[in-house]
C-alpha cells in the first residue's frame, strides 16, 4: 500500500480481496514432507506487508523453505495480557484438472474468490492483514498488545511452524493469555430472523497412526495360510466400518442446546439420523464430533502379482474427543486383533475451553453489530489446528475467523475439497467484524 493509497483513505475492506487473491497464489502445497513448495515466499510476502505500515516483523525458518512470520503490535495498555492472533500459510495439495477455476489463480468469479487456501486458511490472512494494517495506517491501536503469527506446516501437524516457535521461540509469546484462529466465526442461518456464527472452542485430539501385518512370503501360486494383506485387510476393514459410540462432551452438549433452541424443538444426540439431518451444509463439520473416529487412509503391500509379500502396512487417522483416548485406544486395539502393529506416526492432544468470558462478549458484540440477527454459539471441530500447540503455553484458544455466509454454500465442503472459494462479501465482512472485536477485546 503506497502512500498514496493512504492519502485516499484505502481500508481495509478495500484491499482484503487483493490480498487474499495474492496469497493464494503463492503455492504453498504441504504434501507431508519437504517435497512441496514451502511457505518462505509467502512468509516474505506478508512481512513485507507487515512492514510497510511501521512493524518490525520475524521470519522463522525451521527448515529450507519451511518459514514463519510473527510480528507485535503494542497495544494502547502493554500491562494487559496479550492476544495472539494465528493463521498457516501452507494448504493442502490440489489437482488443477479438477476444478473450475485454477486452484492457485485467485480468480474472482461469481461473487468468490477461488482457490486452495480461500478458505483453510488464507481468507482469515488477508483478513488479519487487512486489518492490521488498515488500523496502523489510521493510527488505531489495539487496546492491548496482539501478536499476529503466520505459520508453516499446520496441515501435517505443525512440526515445522506453531510447534517449532513454541518449542524454540516461546519469549514471541509472551504474556500472551488468548488466541482466536480458523474454523470458527462462520454462519449458520436458522431463518431470516436468526443466524448462529459457531465459534470453535473444542478440537478432537489425533492418532495418525501406521499398522503392520508380518506374514511369510512366497509363491503366490501356493495355498497360503499366512498371508500378511489378508490379514491387515480384515483389521482395516473392522476398523473402516466400525461405528464408535456417542460421546456427548461439554462443548457438543451446550452446542445442541443452543441449536435446538434456534430451531425451536430438541435435537437429541441419540438419534443422530435425525439430529443431523437438521444440521444442512454443516452436518459434515458435527457429526464427527459426537464420536470417535478412524478412518483408513493409505494401504501398501507387495512388488509383484506371484508373489505373497512378507509384510503389509496400512495407515489410519484417528481422532478422539476430549476426554476419550484411552477408550479410543482400547476400541481400536480390540478391532485390529492380536496380529497388527500399531505405532504412531502423529499424536496430538484435544483441547477443550469454555464458552464464556470477555472474549467471548467482544466476539457476540462485534458480531451483532454487523449483522443484527446473530448469535454466537460454541461447536467443536473434528479436526485440528495450530491451537494446540499454543495450549501448551498455556494459551485459551478459539476459532473465529468471521463469515457472513450465504445459506446454500457448502461451507464445510470446501475444506480441502475441490472448487474452494470464500464470498468477496463474507471477507470484508470479517474484516469489519474482527477490527470491531479488537477494539472490544
Amino acid at each position: 500500500m503506497s502512500e498514496t493509497d493512504t492519502a485516499r483513505g484505502v481500508t481495509g475492506e478495500d484491499e482484503v480481496v487483493d490480498l487474499c487473491r495474492e496469497l493464494i497464489r503463492f503455492d504453498t502445497s504441504n504434501y507431508g514432507d519437504h517435497s512441496g513448495p514451502g511457505e518462505r515466499r509467502a512468509a516474505e510476502y506478508v512481512a513485507g506487508k507487515l512492514a510497510e505500515v511501521g512493524l518490525e516483523p520475524r521470519i522463522f525458518e525451521s527448515h529450507p523453505g519451511r518459514a514463519s512470520t510473527v510480528a507485535r503490535i503494542e497495544g494502547e495498555d502493554p500491562s494487559r495480557p496479550a492476544l495472539l492472533i494465528h493463521g498457516h500459510l501452507d494448504v493442502v495439495p490440489a489437482n488443477a484438472v479438477d476444478w473450475t477455476h485454477d486452484p492457485f489463480s485467485g480468480e474472482v468469479a461469481d461473487g468468490c474468490v477461488w482457490g486452495r487456501g480461500a478458505v483453510d486458511m488464507k481468507d482469515m490472512d488477508a483478513m488479519t492483514l487487512a486489518v492490521v494494517r488498515d488500523r496502523l495506517r489510521s493510527g488505531r491501536r489495539p487496546p492491548r498488545d496482539v501478536v499476529v503469527a503466520f505459520l508453516a506446516d499446520e496441515e501435517a501437524g505443525g512440526t515445522y511452524g506453531a510447534r517449532y516457535l513454541v518449542d524454540h521461540h516461546p519469549e514471541l509469546f509472551e504474556g500472551v493469555t488468548e488466541a482466536i484462529s480458523e474454523v470458527g466465526g462462520f454462519s449458520f442461518t436458522v431463518n431470516e430472523q436468526r443466524r448462529l456464527y459457531l465459534i470453535q472452542t473444542a478440537e478432537k485430539g489425533m492418532h495418525w497412526m501406521k499398522l503392520t501385518v508380518a506374514g511369510t512370503a512366497g509363491h503366490g501360486s501356493m495355498i497360503h495360510r499366512d498371508n500378511a494383506i489378508t490379514e491387515l485387510s480384515e483389521a482395516v476393514a473392522r476398523v473402516g466400518r466400525h461405528t464408535f459410540p456417542v460421546r456427548v462432551t461439554k462443548t457438543t452438549r451446550a452446542f445442541l442446546d443452543e441449536l435446538g433452541d434456534a430451531l425451536g424443538i430438541e435435537l437429541d444426540p441419540d438419534d443422530m439420523e435425525t439430529t443431523l439431518a437438521k444440521l444442512g451444509g454443516i452436518a459434515k463439520l458435527i457429526g464427527a464430533t459426537l464420536r470417535n473416529t478412524a478412518n483408513p487412509t493409505q494401504l501398501n503391500a507387495g512388488y509383484k502379482v506371484n508373489v505373497i509379500p512378507g509384510e503389509a502396512t496400512a495407515h489410519i487417522d484417528g481422532r478422539f474427543l476430549p476426554g476419550y483416548e484411552e477408550e479410543f485406544l482400547t476400541d481400536l486395539d480390540r478391532l485390529l486383533g492380536p496380529h497388527v502393529r500399531r505405532e504412531d506416526v502423529h499424536t496430538d492432544k484435544a483441547v477443550e475451553t469454555t464458552f464464556d468470558g470477555a472474549l467471548v462478549a467482544a466476539m457476540q458484540s462485534a458480531l451483532l453489530a454487523e449483522d443484527p440477527t446473530a448469535k454466537a454459539i460454541p461447536y467443536m471441530l473434528s479436526g485440528g489446528t495450530d491451537a494446540k500447540s499454543f495450549d501448551d503455553l498455556g494459551i485459551r484458544g478459539f476459532g473465529f475467523a468471521p463469515l457472513k455466509l450465504p445459506p446454500e454454500l457448502d461451507f464445510a465442503g470446501m475444506f480441502h475439497g475441490v472448487d474452494e472459494r470464500v464470498p468477496v462479501d463474507g471477507l470484508k465482512f470479517g474484516v469489519r467484524v474482527l477490527d470491531r472485536f479488537l477494539d472490544a477485546s
